[in-house]
């Protein structure tokens, strides 16, 4: 190919996709305006659980809305919206998030979360479009559930792990999902004898999900290396789907990537950590197999 023709080409490329259809859509000017936080009737207490409804106003009469935060982790980042265009979401996420001199913590992130969401929903509203149709598209017409703990109706307190992760899978559900040997509050958790007890469960868990179905168990970051290799050698033969949060969190950077050498069942991890640049190395190298993170916990979707 000669060099003109490699250019004409090059043109005539770039001329057909900048005129597109979707991005022939006009962003009409507009400024953000108010920032509004709802508590729902029963909020969740825990930061990174907030379930506040947020919602972001312009003075086109477009209205973003998104979850996540409380009023006083909000206030901050809320305060750098006002007066700026909503359309330009990654430069917003980059101010709220370094305007401060430190970096945000796990709460303050999880408030620029759903600041995020709510900016994309605007996007999403002036475009005429859903966000994942934005975002390159739809993958699947259908999303798996797991139940967490069987929380359903029909299942009553006492009930076995064996009785709760059938009913869950009569329910519909691709997985029975459960904590590893739950001890009440302000208990005494003695590792070594919960590895133990896990196991049980575990047993009683895949007796109760069938041949075919799927459970899920996290250790909720209760074991340090040595007991989470133990505890995840101990199921192995149990086929859980995933083991989540199996090491402490502080140490995900180090002891995941050794937990991945020693233990052959997949890992998730996330829920209870990390932002973006906290998970790039751990799935580049295949010491995850599940990202179990929620979109406000790790600063939205920009």
């Amino acid at each position: 190919m000669n060099r003109r023709f490699f250019l004409k080409s090059m043109a005539a490329g770039v001329y057909a996709f900048a005129h597109l259809p979707l991005l022939q859509a006009a962003f009409p000017k507009m400024k953000i305006t108010r920032v509004r936080a709802y508590a729902p009737p029963n909020p969740n207490p825990l930061f990174n659980q907030a379930d506040t409804v947020v919602t972001i106003e312009t003075d086109a009469g477009i209205t973003g809305v998104g979850e996540g935060g409380f009023p006083d982790a909000l206030k901050q980042c809320a305060g750098r919206l006002i007066g700026q265009d909503p359309q330009h979401i990654e430069r917003l996420w980059q101010d709220m998030s370094r305007s401060f001199f430190y970096p945000p913590g796990r709460e303050k992130e999880h408030a620029l979360g759903a600041l995020d969401l709510a900016l994309w929903d605007i996007k999403g509203k002036v475009l005429k479009l859903p966000v994942h149709e934005i975002l390159g598209g739809m993958v699947r017409n259908y999303c798996e559930c797991y139940n967490t703990g069987g929380i359903l109706p029909e299942i009553k307190p006492g009930m076995s792990v064996k009785d709760r992760a059938a009913a869950t899978i009569a329910a519909g559900y691709r997985a029975f999902r459960m904590g590893a040997a739950d001890t009440p509050p302000n208990t005494t958790f003695n590792t070594r004898q919960k590895v133990n007890e896990l196991y049980a469960q575990c047993v009683q868990a895949r007796e109760g999900v069938g041949k075919d179905g799927d459970f899920c168990i996290d250790f909720h970051q209760r074991f340090d290396l040595s007991d989470a290799v133990r505890g995840c050698n101990l199921i192995e033969s149990l086929a859980p789907l995933f083991v989540e949060d199996p090491v402490r969190a502080e140490a995900f950077g180090e002891d995941l990537p050794r937990l991945r050498k020693l233990v052959k069942v997949p890992i998730a991890a996330g829920e209870e950590w990390g932002n973006r640049w906290d998970f790039n190395t751990l799935v580049e190298n295949h010491d995850i197999d599940y990202v179990r993170a929620t979109l406000p916990n790790v600063g939205g979707i920009t």
